[in-house]
């Protein structure tokens, strides 16, 4: 009888405790979720600094994947791009945030999240191995042993190609969404060359009776 009463009060507890749980994610999940969007709105911004005063437009092409175009506000212009690319390094899955111009040349750079080996690949977040990929471009890049002008880190040769890698693959996906997909300016320029034509309806006559 003690065992089954013991028994109860644990599955009381267990109980109390994973409701408890449920609603303390349920009240966090959105806060946590802001806060992220919050950071990769502000990496974003950082690694397309260098374009000048742009606005960021997402453009969505899956579930798991959406970019952005980097607009001039003056002219109204496409001068750029930025993404998350992905890339799975030696011990974790690295994102790093890209922008780059027109031509997908990197103009900047910001790993957002990596938990590769400390000491080791956990140096991809430093200057010194980011700034080599200014001026580069996204299509091509690469470290020197698949050659390219990328110094790897030393001693985390996985994760230096890991990034170009996924730089690369980010640049073949946005210029596939982009050119399945006319831009606004595009589908703008086409209505102006060829504008609907005006349909005019001419009023419907009222049947006459035969026996007027």
């Amino acid at each position: 009888m003690l065992i089954v009463r013991l028994g109860l009060i644990l599955m009381i507890v267990t109980s109390i405790a994973a409701g408890g749980l449920s609603l303390l994610n349920t009240q966090t999940a959105p806060i946590i979720a802001h806060n992220q969007a919050m950071e990769a709105q502000r990496a974003r911004e950082e690694v397309t600094r260098k374009l000048g005063d742009v606005e960021l437009v997402e453009v969505p092409v899956s579930e798991d994947f959406s970019y952005f175009r980097a607009v001039d506000t003056s002219s109204s212009e496409v001068v750029g791009y930025a993404g998350l690319a992905k890339g799975a390094g030696y011990s974790s899955l690295i994102r790093t945030m890209v922008g780059f111009d027109k031509n997908f040349e990197i103009v900047g750079m910001k790993i957002v999240f990596q938990q590769e080996t400390p000491g080791l690949g956990t140096k991809a977040e430093e200057p010194a191995f980011l700034d080599q990929f200014n001026g580069v471009s996204g299509e091509t890049v690469a470290v020197t042993k698949d050659g390219g002008t990328i110094d790897s880190i030393t001693g985390a040769t996985i994760t230096s190609r890991a990034i170009a890698v996924s730089i690369n693959d980010l640049v073949e996906r946005i210029k596939s969404a982009r050119d399945a997909a006319p831009s606004d300016t595009t589908v703008a320029t086409e209505e102006a060359k060829h504008p609907p034509r005006e349909i005019t309806v001419e009023p419907t006559q009222p049947a006459r009776n035969p026996e007027d």
